[in-house]
């Protein structure tokens, strides 16, 4: 696939945060990351930083902007532009996805220049969330008696039979209902895929290119749009010359003959025919900028369509309805009370969640030879994740509890423009999908950045009921739009407030919790989502 990869680090590297600034992701590129290692890293287009300590600050300091600002989203040095807008809520206030990646596919003969025209399709449209498939990826794994004519050239490569198209139907069904997914890496010098494969999560645009993008029936279903790249054979040809024998290591005589024994009659069978039915057909390849514009303009109309709006409606949709049964309120004693003047109350709440996991009866022996008898985990294992900044103030707390504890981080913050929560970042650890997840904030009022959080999950395959999200504060309204949509999801906190006021702050609340425990300093005329402050 055509991407970059910023890399992942092992399990034991701590997790950085991404709420200070830092080095960001080219946006050429598929916004995708994974690694061998235990983290899988879904790479956002925002800036990813160091990490900072969790301890308060000891003096009131300004801190850097943790809202999508009114300037242009994105920074540009020489070599590289890094994306700092986030990504728009992609479902309703039901929690389930409301519009899909806007899909293209790139179709034309053999280096016609598809990768180029996604490139520059890419750079003209100016906007973060794009992510380009290659059909290449999805070769098949070949057996040895393959692997032999592949590295005598006398496989046939350009043949529909040599590509992996149920997977290629499925990750690209999957891409474009916005879940993440994974895609294979495929080594041209050694004719079989890598042991790593790419993950690939979050996506406005998906640009799909192949030579055979177009011949299968159920990829051209997944099309929105279908763009043919028209370049002249003989351009072909000695581009292919120039790509296999640098990029590739072949000899030109073996290109040659692959290419008059196999690609010039595939595309001619199976690829020319495809043509008619292409919605834009586009001469001279990446040169052709009236076409490109064309697409362009097509591609945003299409976009502006699909926009929506979450937070507002979230705020008066279940006013006056009663608390769901997933709700667990940590009993209100004097202990209680005390605490929530200091804000200390975050290892009683883990605690408290964590007798809501299926546990199993176990007895240990002692090295003194007496028997305890306990409970253990009815599962593979606990992972926690915080909304930040906010909710990372909880992650002591709960490693203090579960000292093994894997830990993910998520960053959603408000649009100032339009109001709407915007996902900027996630960590998530590997294999998330098999774990009881503890998604950690601090306030929650009208639940729009718990939302997001949540179809975050569940586009990562984590089951609904093994979703428990853990809050200081609660107002009424994000109760019920987080059980709402998602009705097994267990929902724990130490309080729930009645009111949310005009600007989506919890009435009485608790303040600024993030600005309180760092000690940073916010101007009046700022609100942080429901990460960091009540709204």
């Amino acid at each position: 696939m055509n991407s970059t990869s910023s890399g992942t680090p092992p399990d034991q590297q701590p997790q950085p945060s991404p709420y200070y600034g830092g080095k960001g992701c080219d946006r050429s590129m598929s916004r995708s990351d994974s690694g061998s290692g235990e983290d899988s890293l879904d790479a956002l287009p925002c800036c990813i930083p160091r990490c900072c300590p969790l301890t308060p600050s000891l003096s009131p300091q300004k801190r850097t902007a943790s809202q999508s600002q009114t300037e242009p989203p994105l920074l540009r040095t020489n070599n590289r532009t890094i994306y700092t807008a986030g990504r728009p809520p992609w479902y309703n206030v039901t929690g389930t996805t409301f519009k899909e990646a806007f899909v293209i596919g790139l179709c034309g003969g053999s280096a016609s220049g598809k990768t180029t025209v996604a490139n520059k399709i890419i750079e003209a449209l100016d906007i973060p969330w794009v992510v380009l498939l290659s059909m290449d990826s999805f070769y098949k794994v070949l057996n040895k008696e393959e692997q032999e004519l592949a590295a005598k050239s006398e496989y046939n490569f350009d043949h529909p039979d040599a590509f992996d198209v149920e997977l290629l139907v499925n990750v690209l069904r999957k891409l474009k209902k916005g879940k993440s997914i994974k895609v294979p890496v495929y080594d041209f010098t050694s004719h079989c895929r890598r042991k790593e494969w790419k993950t690939v999560y979050g996506a406005n645009v998906v640009i799909f290119e192949g030579i055979l993008a177009f011949a299968n029936k159920e990829l051209l279903k997944l099309l929105d749009m279908k763009v043919f790249v028209d370049t002249d054979s003989d351009i072909r040809l000695t581009r292919r010359l120039k790509r296999d024998v640098s990029q590739r290591g072949r000899d030109i005589a073996g290109i040659i003959r692959q290419y008059n024994k196999f690609v010039k009659p595939a595309f001619e069978r199976y690829i020319e025919p495809t043509v008619q039915l292409a919605d834009i057909v586009v001469p001279r390849g990446g040169d052709n900028f009236v076409a490109l514009d064309l697409i362009v303009q097509h591609v945003h109309s299409q976009l502006e369509k699909r926009e929506i709006t979450v937070r507002s409606a979230l705020a008066s949709a279940h006013q006056g309805q009663p608390l769901p049964d997933t709700l667990s309120v940590l009993k209100s004693t004097p202990q209680v009370r005390g605490m929530h003047t200091i804000i200390r109350l975050m290892r009683l709440l883990i605690e408290h969640a964590l007798s809501f996991l299926p546990l199993k009866p176990v007895s240990v022996e002692t090295p003194q030879g007496g028997v305890y008898h306990g409970r253990r985990l009815s599962g593979k294992r606990i992972t926690g994740v915080s909304i930040l900044r906010a909710g990372e103030t909880m992650e002591p707390a709960l490693r203090a509890v579960c000292k093994d504890i894997r830990l993910g981080k998520i960053l959603i913050q408000t649009n100032l423009d339009t109001g709407e929560p915007e996902l900027h970042y996630l960590r998530l650890p590997k294999d998330i999908s098999e774990d009881f997840v503890i998604l950690m904030d601090s306030t929650v009022s009208t639940g729009a950045a718990a939302l997001m959080a949540v179809r975050v999950l569940l586009d990562h395959d984590v089951a609904e009921d093994k979703i428990f999200l853990l809050s200081l504060l609660m107002a009424e309204t994000g109760v019920h739009s987080v059980a709402y949509a998602f009705p097994k999801v267990r929902v724990i906190t130490t309080a729930v407030d009645k009111e949310v006021n005009h600007q989506f702050h919890i009435i009485p609340g608790i303040g600024n919790f993030g600005d309180r425990y760092f000690g940073t300093d916010a101007p009046s005329d700022w609100c942080e989502s429901d990460d960091g402050v009540d709204l």
